[in-house]
């Protein structure tokens, strides 16, 4: 029992330390220093530095997509599902803005990194799995994009959510941006 509790103590701290200052700003001894344990528990549990990262990123994606799944089933309809999902980003875009912040850091280091890649791609997969089965699976769309198969719609509405969101985080000053993820409802 003790062992796993500081293993997520550890785990969480990570979470919060590169939530707040980046994955390459944070070094193994600042999360063990953070978190109350020695250096050594840190390798005892995650071996190094990417390994704590691959359980950050799991907890991360693990967390993430039981949220979206829980905003996607309060719409009675598909246009309803669409607005609480669009709302779910605005709030997390107003509430923490971190978990965004770290999700970027991810996605970068994924291009360089087969093993976070792949967890990555299935956090996407999944995403676009949820938004095709409760938004866009039995629903009229507009007439030019009946040609276009549901998932590749679920992947665009997705890159549009996190393209948006890249630009709030760049610039949180312009209060308009959160309010542009509504117009992805002009698509029904």
């Amino acid at each position: 029992m003790k062992r796993t509790n500081q293993s997520e103590r550890i785990l969480q701290t990570a979470f919060e330390c590169i939530s707040s200052k980046g994955y390459a700003s944070v070094s193994m001894r600042d999360i063990a220093d953070e978190a109350g344990v020695a250096l050594s528990q840190l390798t005892y549990h995650y071996k190094n530095k990417d390994g704590l990262l691959t359980e950050v990123i799991k907890m991360m994606i693990q967390e993430y997509l039981l949220e979206v799944e829980e905003h996607l089933k309060k719409g009675s309809t598909p246009k309803e599902k669409l607005s609480e999902l669009i709302a779910y980003f605005q709030g997390m875009l107003a509430e923490n803005p971190k978990l965004f912040k770290m999700f970027f850091d991810f996605t970068s280091m994924s291009l360089w990194s087969a093993q976070f890649s792949q967890l990555l791609q299935n956090l996407f997969d999944n995403l676009v799995n949820l938004i095709e089965k409760y938004i866009l699976n039995d629903i009229p769309l507009k007439s030019n994009l009946r040609k276009y198969s549901p998932k590749s719609i679920a992947r665009m509405l997705l890159g549009a959510m996190f393209g948006t969101a890249i630009q709030v985080i760049l610039d949180p000053q312009e209060k308009e941006l959160p309010e542009a993820l509504n117009a992805i409802e002009l698509l029904f």
